[in-house]
């Protein structure tokens, strides 16, 4: 159970990665991020959480794409 002070996990247990960019399709995280989750200061996870929407845009399906 997590403390209502911690950093929650972005996980929307959609866990599969993208070989060509290597983050997790579900919540955008690396294998390391997301291995080392539980293990990680609030300031560390904060600043995954900060990068997830870089990652996001970066990730978009541009028209030409598809």
């Amino acid at each position: 159970m997590s403390r209502p002070d911690t950093v929650a996990s972005p996980c929307v247990r959609v866990c599969v990665m993208d070989a060509a960019r290597r983050y997790c399709v579900g919540c955008l995280r690396t294998l390391q991020e997301i291995a080392g989750w539980a293990e990680m200061a609030e300031e560390d996870r904060a600043a995954v959480l900060a990068r997830l929407p870089e990652r996001r845009q970066a990730c978009a399906i541009r028209p030409e794409e598809g």
